[in-house]
């Protein structure tokens, strides 16, 4: 074979190669979703303002708080609506600040306006929808590991707990998304985000790959049941009513700290506790003797009744972000004595300090019980 014949030989075969390898595959498009009216999409976008701006920001940027992802991914939308934003939207994303925000589960927002937003959130976007297969992705979960460990971990953590971008190891997420949405996110990226498109860095088997081994740490996942908790009644709101206040020494004049709030606590002393996260959370677990006041409530009527020197301490799981909220318009308010939890309420549990969970069990934290 001569010299040219050889060049055009293996220059084909690159081709081939190339081509196989880096095969972007073709989605089809669908129709969009429906319409909303004009009193619908004002509803939504109202809110979108009461519940997702302190977090998502109110350009739907994201990254506002808690690394709450992006809202206006052309990429996102395309093909991840209904579903994939319909679901965390209405139930949460368990063990991240994400609640749920559908009524059955303790939020604020009925079925209709769950659909509401999701859709008018897609409207927003620009978007043109994909068609998604129900299929599996198939591929090799340990190669799949070790690609994710050297092109993804960075951001989204070792463990896919998250660390700039969103946790890809959520179970919940995990269950509520199709392989092929999770495939089509590394393989199109997030427009307007930092996270880039790599169907041209990473071969179609490699995609597959990762696909398959995100995919499989869902396994052993379960879905249980929150029965509903009754809400406290406004008698219950100051714990440990006959007994003496707390004196904390606040830092930034704003935070106390997990262990000073715990030995408060336990030294039965008086105070109001808030979970000023939404309330579907506080249902799942909180802190004994908290009431769920979300970032989102009118307050004056909720704290009308409370002593304005009575010692309150707010937390949510931002860390800061919602109680900081709450806080400070108590303090507009004239309440003279507030705090924010400084670890907020996922520091408190990964320091060993006990919450009440949905189903009535108190995890024991450095001690067994806090008494009221």
């Amino acid at each position: 074979m001569n010299i040219l014949l050889r060049l055009c030989v293996i220059t084909l075969l690159s081709c081939v190669f190339s081509s196989t390898v880096f095969a972007k595959k073709v989605y089809e498009k669908q129709d969009p979703p429906r319409k909303l009216t004009a009193e619908q999409a004002s509803r939504a976008a109202a809110n979108y303002q009461k519940y997702c701006v302190l977090c998502h920001g109110a350009d739907r940027q994201g990254h506002v708080n808690d690394h709450a992802p992006s809202l206006r991914s052309k990429s996102l939308f395309e093909s991840g609506v209904p579903h994939s934003i319909l679901r965390p939207l209405s139930y949460g994303r368990q063990g991240t600040a994400m609640g749920g925000y559908l009524d059955e589960v303790g939020g604020p927002m009925t079925l209709d306006e769950t659909w509401d937003l999701t859709y008018w959130l897609f409207w927003q976007s620009g978007a043109e929808r994909v068609e998604l297969s129900e299929d599996p992705v198939e591929g090799d979960i340990v190669k799949g590991e070790q690609v994710y460990q050297q092109t993804c971990a960075s951001c989204h953590g070792k463990n896919g707990e998250g660390i700039t971008a969103p946790a890809l190891g959520n179970q919940s997420a995990l269950v509520h998304n199709k392989d092929e949405f999770i495939r089509y996110a590394i393989e199109k990226g997030r427009d307007g985000t930092p996270m880039q498109a790599f169907e041209d860095v990473l071969s179609a088997a490699d995609i597959d790959n990762v696909t398959a081994f995100l995919r499989s740490k869902a396994s052993g996942w379960t879905m249980e049941k929150t029965a509903l908790r009754a809400l406290p009644t406004p008698d219950q709101y100051i714990i440990n009513p006959d007994n003496e206040d707390p004196d904390f020494t606040l830092s930034e004049d704003m935070f106390v700290s997990s262990a000073d709030l715990y030995a408060a606590l336990q030294a039965k002393k008086r105070m109001v506790l808030l979970d000023t996260r939404v309330t579907s959370v506080w249902q799942r677990a909180h802190i004994e003797g908290s009431i769920p006041l979300p970032y989102y409530t009118d307050l004056d009527e909720v704290v009308k009744d409370l002593p304005k020197d009575a010692q309150i301490v707010g937390y949510c799981s931002c860390p800061r972000a919602a109680a900081e909220h709450v806080i400070h318009q108590l303090r507009e308010r004239g309440f003279s004595r507030t705090a924010v939890l400084y670890e907020g309420i996922f520091g408190w549990m990964n320091m060993g300090y006990p919450v009440t969970r949905a189903e009535g069990v108190r995890d024991a934290g450095p001690q067994k019980t806090i008494e009221h």
